[in-house]
């Protein structure tokens, strides 16, 4: 029985340890709040004056920045246009090209067939009267 008691005491005197070390350190957290809040009311009023002085002085900044936007936005709309029109430019110009390919090429397609026909007719007469003379 003695060593039951021992712990009895031991994890007793332990548990009354623990609560008195969270009792005091729950009281000490609470001076803490109490002795930083001025400090925590004071951060708070800076930043809100930062914050409002900072909306203050960026405003003109803002502003200014709108009318550039505004005048970019002019300005890129004026290029946009004239781009554009470059842009059906050309494509008109290499349709033309194109075009003037193709034709090019298809008269040059059929003067080939035609010559290659021509030839192919020489050749076949040349045939037909070798093969009569050898008759």
């Amino acid at each position: 029985m003695g060593v039951s008691s021992f712990f009895k005491n031991l994890f007793g005197s332990a548990k009354e340890t623990a609560t008195d070390l969270a009792n005091q350190a729950e009281s000490t957290i609470e001076q803490a709040k109490e002795a930083a809040a001025p400090y925590v009311e004071k951060a708070e009023a800076f930043a809100e004056e930062t914050i409002a002085k900072a909306k203050e002085a960026s405003e003109p900044i803002l502003d200014s920045a709108a009318e550039y936007a505004h005048q970019a936005k002019d300005i890129v709309s004026e290029y946009v246009e004239k781009a554009s029109d470059s842009i059906g430019d050309v494509i008109d110009t290499v349709k033309e090209k194109a075009s003037d390919l193709t034709n090019d090429t298809k008269t040059i397609a059929s003067e080939t067939v035609v010559d290659a026909s021509e030839k192919a007719e020489d050749a076949t007469d040349k045939i037909i009267d070798e093969t009569a003379d050898k008759e």
